[in-house]
């Protein structure tokens, strides 16, 4: 999680202008300044004002304003416990469990419950809106339990939780069993406190329900499509890192180019795969290390295949982006409130807060970023046998036998890629049925969304152990050849080689290793690598 304090970001939500790097941005920033779109406010107050005469009126019957929930719905609720129904909602379904969920995954959860909400389809006041801007902007955020949502009918029971803090009990007899973050910038620290004494520290007043508003805060799609678009996020950028650490494998194996002209891939001219290879061409440019191997014909699957592989991770992203774009810019709870309609009953009650798209999206994710580290893997295995590596030395260490070198995070890399096999397996075509069998088929998106963020977290450890292994082999060759690593490196190459080695020395004797996995981990996942190379050659794509 990067959360960091610069300049506001200043955004206006209108319900519509939405994608996920905006989303990362938000989630990941503590200085925001948000604002609600005129129109936006306008339209809230349109299916609000129906909202409160079907309260005072008492007709039609409409699923969750007067009438219980799930299979309760045939429930007839009095307009003198409309408020309690609404309370008691939030309170109920507060059943989370598990570890808490990370603190920039709920920020994007509550930067997209805002956005649907302002689509101005759900029946809830505008005020109740302001207020999660304000706990947004001041940096109060939901302490969630990770499970408990089976992603239809909406992730109640985790938005339930966020629902919890922002109706803080007012009244001190009254017990307030939600819990919040808040950052503390005395300290700069994040403090977990009691939900009602987190908004106080923030200035912040909680919201009293009314009718219609519990079930507009607590039915959607929100907790796992703000998982889903996080890892979206880090995973474009990792890809490309992935790019970076086979090129410098490439070198390091005294790889061959021809595997990526661009005629091959002009006759399978899949998007993807086109664009990583030419990626790899550019960060290889001027290399003297590959095609340095003349007997050698051709390279292993692992070299001279990965923009076939990586290039179908590519394609799949951008299927993930697209499902992402609509559902970050949708209307998804239920019922929804059509104002404009000429039907007496202007509620309807449909089936948009299941989140079936964002299952499939979701382990297609995980799915195609196993390979990566699949892919990878095989790379660090192929680099420290001597067998394998073109005439390194095993574990890529002199005085072998005394001195064990890289021989074990090879073993850590394994132990990540067989993870992710495990985790990649497909949540979507699980179903349970729930509330008495009303809700009798559920997408599971949100365990799928939680295991493709593990995956995404744990190629990253393994890309930073390739750029480990890449960087020490290139020290190794450039001892063979009595030349600087700089001299033998390619354009971007090079510049990866450099950014390492500034924290990350050589190798020449035994070491705990984990300080300089994650230190190039951190490297990966903040940016710096990708940032520094395309500083020097350009966008990757």
């Amino acid at each position: 999680m990067m959360m960091k304090v610069e300049a506001p970001i200043h955004h206006t939500f209108t319900g519509d202008n939405l994608i996920p790097e905006t989303v990362a941005q938000l989630a990941r920033s503590l200085s925001l300044e948000l604002t609600i779109a005129p129109e936006a406010i306008a339209k809230m107050n349109a299916s609000r004002k129906w909202v409160e005469t079907v309260a005072q009126t008492g007709k039609p019957v409409v699923y969750g304003v007067n009438t219980g929930f799930g299979s309760k719905a045939n429930v007839s609720i009095s307009r003198e416990h409309l408020q309690e129904l609404q309370y008691n909602l939030i309170q109920s379904h507060a059943s989370g469990t598990g570890e808490p969920l990370p603190i920039d995954v709920v920020r994007a959860a509550m930067v997209l419950r805002v956005q649907t909400l302002v689509k101005g389809y759900s029946g809830i006041r505008p005020v109740v809106v302001e207020r999660l801007l304000e706990m947004l902007e001041r940096n109060v955020v939901p302490w969630i339990p990770a499970q408990g949502s089976v992603g239809a009918s909406g992730d109640l029971a985790p938005l339930s939780h966020l629902a919890l803090v922002l109706i803080a009990p007012t009244k001190p007899t009254e017990t307030d069993y939600s819990k919040a973050y808040w950052w503390n910038p005395q300290q700069e620290a994040w403090e977990l406190l009691p939900g009602k004494e987190a908004l106080r520290r923030a200035g912040i007043q909680p919201v009293q329900l009314e009718a219609r508003e519990g079930l507009a805060l607590n039915n959607g799609t929100q907790i796992s499509t703000a998982l889903l678009t996080l890892a979206y996020v880090d995973a474009e950028q990792l890809v490309k890192t992935a790019d970076i650490a086979m090129a410098l494998s490439l070198e390091a194996l005294r790889g061959i180019r021809r595997a990526f002209h661009p005629a091959i891939h002009e006759l399978r001219p899949h998007p993807g795969q086109m664009a990583t290879a030419e990626n790899i061409r550019r960060l290889i440019e001027g290399s003297t290390l590959v095609d340095s191997l003349k007997e050698q014909v051709q390279d292993a699957y692992s070299l001279r295949c990965h923009p076939q592989v990586v290039g179908s991770v590519r394609d799949t992203l951008a299927h993930v982006r697209r499902v992402l774009t609509v559902e970050l810019n949708s209307t998804n709870d239920n019922p929804i409130i059509l104002p404009d309609e000429p039907d007496e009953n202007k509620a309807f009650s449909g089936g948009n807060f299941h989140a079936q798209p964002i299952a499939f999206a979701a382990d297609f994710l995980a799915i195609a970023m196993a390979e990566v580290g699949s892919i990878a893997e095989r790379r660090i295995f192929r680099m420290s046998d001597k067998n394998l590596n073109n005439g390194l030395p095993s574990f890529l260490i002199a005085n072998g036998g005394l001195e064990n070198g890289l021989m074990i995070a090879q073993y850590t890399a394994a132990a990540l890629a067989s993870e992710n096999k495990s985790l990649a397996h497909p949540a979507s075509v699980d179903s349970i049925p729930t509330c008495e069998n009303q809700e009798d088929h559920v997408s599971m998106a949100p365990i799928a969304a939680r295991k493709a963020r593990q995956i995404v977290e744990n190629v990253m450890k393994i890309v930073a152990i390739e750029l480990l292994y890449a960087a020490q082999a290139v020290d190794l060759r450039a001892r063979e050849t009595g030349q600087s690593p700089q001299e033998l490196l390619g354009a971007g190459t090079r510049v990866v080689y450099e950014t390492i080695r500034r924290e990350v020395p050589i190798l020449e004797t035994d070491r705990p290793l984990y300080g300089d996995i994650d230190t190039i981990a951190r490297m990966v996942r903040s940016g710096a690598l990708l940032q520094a190379v395309e500083q020097a050659i350009g966008t990757l794509r």
